[in-house]
């Protein structure tokens, strides 16, 4: 059995974080970044043959990493990359605009 290739990437043309296996597009997070200094995650999808690998997840760590190493603060509107965040706490809490509420 051969290993999948998986790779994340920031499609701002489209303004999202895009993942790919093997070559072909298994699901996105989309975002807004429109206020200077932020970028607002606003949905994530895995499509359908893609879910359960794992790949919401590393779409999300790619995501925050992007965000990261650009300077910028995250705003997580999408609800999965929310609890992403919550999960991983504090790992992420100096990239949050403000403090998420309980």
């Amino acid at each position: 059995m051969t290993e999948s290739r998986v790779t994340v990437t920031d499609n701002s043309d489209e303004s999202r974080f895009e993942v790919v296996v093997d070559g072909v597009l298994a699901g996105y997070a989309e975002y807004d970044a429109g206020e200077p200094g932020i970028v607002a995650i606003l949905h994530t999808e895995v499509l359908e043959r893609f879910e359960g690998q794992g790949l919401a997840g590393r779409l999300a760590k790619a995501a925050l990493s992007a965000v990261r190493a650009s300077g910028r603060k995250v705003v997580p509107l999408c609800p999965y990359v929310r609890a992403y965040v919550r999960k991983h706490a504090p790992e992420y809490d100096d990239l949050l605009r403000k403090p998420l509420a309980p």
